[in-house]
Formats: C-alpha cells, structure tokens, sequence
C-alpha cells in the first residue's frame, strides 16, 4: 500500500551558487549533505548534478513523509542518499525514521535523474 508519494525539482545552478559561496557554502554543505553523500558527490565528473539530485530526494522524501518541503522538523541529515548495486537508495535516521515508522513505511522507492540544469527526484512511501 502506498502511504505518501513525494516530487520535487531543482535547478542545478541553484545548488552549485549556494555551495560554491565563499561565506555560507561550506556551511550550507555541512548542514545538508551527510560525509558520504559528499565524498560520493565530489568523486563525481557532475558533482553538482549528483549535489542538486540529492538535494531533491531530499525534499521528496519529506514530502512523501507528510511533513512538506521544510521537513517539519526532519533535519536534512536524516535523510541519506546511499548507492546499493548501482541504483540509489535511502537510509533514514532520527526524526526522519521515527515518522516513517509511525506511518508504516517499510520500503522507499526511489528515483532520481538529472542534466545540467535541473535534477527531480520521485519518492514513494510503502507500508
């Protein structure tokens, strides 16, 4: 049974002017992207694709979750994009886990694709 689905879309750019800014993209990395989620992205030719499609699995996980595109309270860190035989996947901690599992989420499905300009990422929530 489908419990939420959650979408969203960000612009590339976007993702690499709030990293790339001398005084606040350090900042902005450390609060949203976990040690492997940033080890993965900078190994990467399109670190900033691979950033910008993180940012939105993010986002859609939240929504999925019901609790929008703030998160309600679920910190950015709780939700980690993590590669498993070559397809990405998401491992949920804290606040995050605890609202997935107060809703029945067994499984999330995740999709994720990107150009140079925008990335989309597409969560379904199963019980």
């Amino acid at each position: 049974m489908i419990i939420g689905v959650g979408v969203d879309l960000i612009e590339v750019p976007r993702v690499a002017a709030a990293l790339s800014n001398p005084r606040t993209g350090a900042r902005f990395e450390a609060k949203v992207f976990t040690p492997g989620e940033i080890a993965y992205c900078r190994r990467r030719r399109s670190a900033m694709e691979s950033f910008a499609a993180r940012f939105a699995a993010k986002e859609a996980v939240m929504k999925a979750l019901g609790r929008g595109y703030l998160g309600g309270g679920i910190g950015w860190r709780q939700i980690e994009v993590v590669r498993e035989r070559g397809r990405p996947t998401l491992l949920l901690s804290g606040r995050a886990k605890r609202q997935a599992d107060e809703l029945g989420v067994r499984r999330l499905h995740l999709s994720i694709t990107h150009t140079n300009s925008f990335a989309v990422a597409y969560v379904i929530a199963e019980a």
